[in-house]
């Protein structure tokens, strides 16, 4: 049963680029999220949280895994590079999606995932200047934050709230109506129907109070 979501964690990760997506795959309770680490050392994240992984890249389990989130960092090492290409590839490769955000993105594209599915990343140029084997050049959209295609999520460092969406969306855990208020909500503070009414009513009684 695929019901386990995998979030690579290495020194210097960029932990905020994936805590909206992992806090969103949590709150059913459906799924367990699992983070895998190049060692089973502990790690620091970009923002100073210490974090000891469930398991190396090496150990994932295959039948298991719903996804695989790889996020970025600047910290990363070409050997880093290959072996979470390596696990991407397998994850997909047993059929399950894979998602990337910020310099993750190269680790898809050495993967070579990149070449047949729509993608983006943090700006047009970037995956051809610093993975050489690169063939995705026309499947490139400089026009959007995230994406997901064929199994493949892409985003720009700028884009967490729209790589988010597309995992709940890819993860199937709202259904459409209720991603597009979520979307609202996070990106644009706009709340859904159901509680639109609730802002005033709190303002209103603030002010009731105080008279």
């Amino acid at each position: 049963m695929r019901d386990t979501v995998y979030v690579l964690v290495f020194e210097g990760f960029a932990d905020w680029q994936v805590a909206l997506a992992l806090a969103e795959i949590r709150r059913p309770g459906e799924w367990e999220v699992r983070s895998a680490g190049f060692t089973r050392e502990p790690v620091t994240s970009m923002s100073g949280l210490r974090v000891l992984p469930d398991i190396s890249v090496d150990e994932l389990d295959l039948e298991a895994a719903a996804l695989l989130i790889v996020p970025g960092g600047h910290l990363w090492l070409s050997t880093q590079v290959e072996r979470t290409a390596a696990a991407a590839r397998r994850v997909y490769e047993a059929g399950a999606p894979v998602a990337a955000i910020d310099q993750g993105v190269l680790a898809l594209a050495r993967a070579g995932l990149l070449e047949h599915c729509r993608h983006t990343g943090n700006w047009p140029g970037q995956l051809g200047r610093e993975v050489a084997a690169y063939a995705g050049h026309d499947q490139y959209d400089a026009n959007v934050l995230a994406v997901a295609d064929g199994g493949v999520i892409t985003a720009s460092h700028l884009g967490s709230i729209e790589f988010a969406r597309e995992i709940i969306h890819t993860l199937d855990l709202y259904n459409a109506s209720d991603r597009e208020h979520w979307y609202r909500l996070f990106k644009h503070a706009l709340p859904p129907p159901w509680l639109a009414g609730e802002p005033v009513e709190v303002i209103r009684a603030a002010e009731v109070s105080t008279t």
